[in-house]
């Protein structure tokens, strides 16, 4: 009869472990944001070219379940230079919400060497977690 109460107890103990030590169920991992890249180039030229001195005109669809907190826009150039543009969005329309229709035209500088770039779209929510997405880009 000992065995079974020493059973039971260790039985209830480890029970008891368990509940203590497992997560909590109000604390959900939050998906990473999603960012597709719909339109990408300028109104006057083919999809993915913008003449320099002009705006490029850059769409997006975002979603991000634990609210957007920042977008970077990095284009650089693909191969032999080192000419980059860098904007940042962490105040406004896009900031603070889940779903977003990014839209915005970037100044091309007319300096801006001619050839094949890089873009990247990255969105940072209020958890810390980032997307990217990239496109190509010729500057003429």
């Amino acid at each position: 009869m000992n065995n079974k109460v020493t059973l039971r107890i260790l039985f209830l103990l480890s029970i008891s472990m368990l509940a203590f030590s497992s997560c909590k169920d109000d604390e959900k991992m939050l998906a990473k944001p999603v960012v597709t890249i719909t339109e990408v180039g300028s109104h006057d030229a083919p999809e993915g070219q913008v003449e320099a001195g002009k705006e490029l005109h850059l769409e997006a669809v975002i979603v991000a379940e634990g609210l957007t907190a920042r977008i970077d826009v990095e284009i650089h150039q693909e191969e032999g230079g080192d000419f980059e543009i860098e904007t940042s969005f962490t105040q406004g329309k896009y900031i603070g919400v889940k779903n977003v229709e990014f839209h915005e035209h970037i100044d091309i500088p007319v300096d801006a060497p001619a050839g094949e770039y890089h873009l990247h779209l990255t969105v940072t929510d209020r958890e810390g977690q980032t997307t990217t997405a990239e496109a190509e880009l010729t500057v003429l």
